[in-house]
C-alpha cells in the first residue's frame, strides 16, 4: 500500500520514483535453455517482471550456440516489447549465453536505452572463459574477449556468499539497489531465477537440476 502522509508533515520533496512512476520497477530478465554438444542453437527466455516478483510478460527467442548475434536478439526482443518504455532495467544470467555468444552490455544499452545488469552466483574465471574462446572462436576470439572484461564485476552480498555483478547504466550503488528490490525469498534476483526455471523446461529430456 502506498501510504502518504497528512500534508503537514509531508516532505516538500515528493518521493523518489523509478522513471516510470510505478514504486515498483519493472525489469526485463533473460535466461538461455540447457543445450547438448553439438545442438546448433538454443532457447531464449526472457520475463518482464514488476519488481520484486509479478510476472506480466513472457518473450521467447533463441540464440545459436557459440555464435555472436545474441546482442541483437536481445535488443530486438527488448525494443519489440509493449512492455519496454515503462521498463527500468535488463536483468542477465551472465554475459554469455548459448555457451560463448557473449553479450555486448554496451551495445545493449545504447540500442534498448535501458541499463544492463549482470548476475552470477561465482565470480566468474576471466582467464580460463578467454582459453577458451581463443581454442574455439578464432579469428573472433579478440572482440568476444574484449566484452568479458569491459565493465568491471563487483560483489553484491545478498546471502552466504555474494553474488558477482557487472552494470552498465547504472552506477554500483544504483545496480544493488536494484536488485535488492527483486528478491523475494532467497538471495537470487527473482525475475532471473524465473527465466531460468522457464528456460530449463525448454529442452529435451529430464528437467536439470536448478542454479537458480
Amino acid at each position: 500500500m502506498d501510504a502518504r502522509p497528512p500534508s503537514s508533515l509531508a516532505s516538500r520533496d515528493p518521493p523518489r520514483r523509478d522513471r516510470s512512476g510505478k514504486p515498483h520497477p519493472r525489469v526485463f530478465a533473460f535466461d538461455d535453455a540447457p543445450f547438448r554438444f553439438g545442438q546448433k542453437e538454443t532457447a531464449l527466455v526472457g520475463v518482464v517482471v514488476a519488481l520484486p516478483g509479478y510476472l506480466e510478460g513472457l518473450l521467447k527467442g533463441s540464440v545459436a550456440v557459440d555464435g555472436d548475434e545474441a546482442t541483437e536478439t536481445l535488443s530486438r526482443l527488448v525494443n519489440a516489447s509493449r512492455f519496454r518504455p515503462a521498463s527500468q532495467a535488463i536483468l542477465l544470467g551472465g554475459i554469455s549465453l548459448g555457451g560463448f555468444n557473449v553479450v555486448d552490455l554496451a551495445a545493449l544499452h545504447r540500442r534498448t536505452g535501458l541499463p544492463v545488469v549482470t548476475v552470477t552466483r561465482r565470480r566468474p574465471d576471466l582467464a580460463a572463459m578467454r582459453r577458451a574462446l581463443e581454442l574455439h572462436a578464432g579469428e573472433r576470439a579478440e572482440e568476444r574477449e574484449r566484452r568479458l572484461g569491459e565493465f568491471p564485476l563487483f560483489p553484491f552480498r545478498s546471502g552466504p556468499q555474494p553474488l558477482w555483478v557487472a552494470a552498465v547504466g547504472l552506477t554500483p550503488e544504483e545496480a544493488v539497489a536494484l536488485l535488492r528490490k527483486s528478491l523475494v525469498r532467497g538471495s537470487y534476483p527473482e525475475p532471473l531465477r524465473l527465466a531460468h526455471r522457464i528456460a530449463a523446461l525448454l529442452t529435451d529430456g529430464p528437467v536439470p537440476r536448478s542454479r537458480a
